[in-house]
């Protein structure tokens, strides 16, 4: 499917880009020889920074339209060279040109370029965008002239964002945010992007971390004047109360039950039951198609089969899983302890039930299980309504088969879901690498309220470590182990 761009546009840094929604591009045949050509296979974290770079930033294939983006000293290069003198004159202003092979000067489209003079671009660089007419030849053509040129390179994935990082452009939590909104599935989690590409959680974290700085210069403070003990007291005494309130912020946020964690990566919902409840019929009823195979037969699941559902805007995720019984054989018993170790990790299990087998006893694994197990009867088609009703168990019943129930039960999930989300959208901490930051925050602030008077060498040691937390969250303390992780999430070309 080719994903249309759009545009993204920012008044505080003046800069333009172009996103695209979807996933990866790949290569496609037309493409492969100028990737032998022009690809530099090695470390990314050791490519010159000087390189003029090229991708295309729209997904491969035929399209109406295609854009190419080039970030870079030889940018304005290429441009005159591919297009003429008159193509870069004024910058920011889409212009008409004709796109030619500086070599054989044969004509390879009519299109649009657009030139962004640095520090004033996506890139902090000088950009230039081709937009051309999305056939294969004619982005192949394109490329392949770029490739040609001298010091220019394929760029690699996220390598664009990279460099605008490196400039200055954006920090780490809002390359994220940037990647996020890309991946974005549902309302909740474009809003949850757009908050974080829009530097909120930065925001807090340079906050934070003036606060640690002031604490810092207290204690400090009370280490140049330790020979006079009641200066010194009086200045860790005032650390402590920024600290603890910092301590009192920090523990807030942590405390959110991971809402926004569960907003972005998605609501998990498992399917667990006997062999033959009707687990993977249920599955299929949600999916609206013959998403995992049904039958007679037990022990039909051995593995985890996910469905993706958007419910009032959050994604939801619903697994199946293998029926839970004394296990066959050994493929069956690992797709049952697979199904266990998966609910372990949800938010919500449906435990459900065949109506006419009356055998309503959930299985200890479960029971041990701290997360909410919702009943669902099954096969109430088989079964006399009262009858079943009259068992008195607190359940949802369905028949997977007509479909009978099913409605009520997704918006049963669906209140499950908003529940536990709520707020989400609001939420500062969305990865495991932003919790794991402010908890070491945490533990230095905590650290430091610890000491003893006479401990301030120690104690400023504390503040150290959790004001480099806060630096690591946002980048502005060194955190190679991690870019390379960041930016190979995003597409080639962005």
């Amino acid at each position: 499917m080719i994903a249309a761009p759009f545009f993204v546009s920012s008044a505080a840094c003046d800069r333009h880009t172009v996103c695209i929604a979807g996933t990866m591009p790949r290569l496609d045949e037309l493409h492969l020889n100028l990737v032998l050509v022009c690809f530099s296979v090695g470390d990314f974290l050791r490519m010159a920074a000087d390189d003029t770079i090229f991708a295309l930033s729209t997904a491969p294939g035929r399209a109406g339209i295609a854009v190419i983006r080039v970030s870079g000293l030889g940018a304005q290069s290429a441009l005159t060279e591919i297009c003429g003198s008159m193509a870069a004159d004024p910058p920011r202003t889409a212009r008409r040109a004709f796109l030619r092979d500086p070599l054989s000067g044969e004509r390879l489209d009519d299109g649009i370029v657009l030139l962004f003079i640095g520090p004033k671009s996506f890139t902090g660089e000088d950009v230039v965008e081709f937009h051309v007419h999305g056939g294969r030849a004619v982005v192949a053509g394109v490329l392949g002239v770029l490739g040609r040129l001298p010091s220019m390179r394929l760029a690699e994935p996220g390598e664009f964002t990279r460099r605008a990082f490196e400039n200055g452009k954006l920090d780490l939590t809002e390359a994220e945010g940037l990647a996020d909104l890309i991946d974005a599935e549902t309302e909740s989690q474009r809003a949850l992007a757009l908050r974080h590409m829009g530097g909120a959680l930065r925001r807090a974290a340079e906050g934070w971390r003036s606060d640690i700085i002031a604490a810092q210069a207290l204690a400090e403070a009370a280490i140049d004047f330790s020979d006079e003990a009641d200066v010194g007291a009086q200045a860790l005494a005032q650390a402590r109360q920024v600290v603890h309130r910092l301590v009192h912020t920090l523990r807030s946020e942590l405390g959110d039950q991971n809402r926004g964690e569960i907003l972005r990566d998605g609501f998990r919902v498992v399917v667990a039951g006997r062999p033959n409840a009707g687990k993977s019929s249920l599955i299929n009823r949600l999916a609206g198609r013959d998403a995992v195979i049904v039958s007679d037969e037990a022990g039909t699941t051995r593995d985890i089969v996910e469905l993706h559902l958007n419910l009032e805007g959050r994604r939801v995720i619903i697994a199946d899983t293998a029926g839970i019984r004394e296990a066959e054989g050994k493929v069956e018993l690992e797709g049952i302890r697979r199904g266990l170790a998966y609910a372990r990790t949800a938010h919500l299990v449906l435990w459900v039930v065949d109506a006419m087998a009356f055998d309503f006893k959930l299985p200890s694994d479960l029971l041990e299980i701290q997360i909410p197990v919702l009943m669902v009867i099954n096969k109430c088609d088989l079964a006399p309504t009262d009858v079943v009703r009259r068992l008195g168990f607190e359940a949802r019943y369905i028949s997977a088969t007509t479909g009978d129930g099913v409605d009520v039960l997704v918006e049963d999930i669906s209140k499950f879901a908003a529940e536990r989300t709520e707020g989400g959208t609001g939420a500062l901490i969305a990865l495991a690498r932003h919790r794991e930051a402010l908890h070491k925050a945490e533990r230095g602030l905590l650290d430091f309220l610890c000491i003893d008077d006479h401990d301030a060498e120690i104690g400023a040691e504390h503040l150290r470590s959790a004001s480099a937390a806060l630096g690591k969250l946002t980048g502005r303390i060194d955190v190679e182990e991690v870019l390379g992780a960041i930016f190979g999430r995003f597409c080639i070309g962005k």
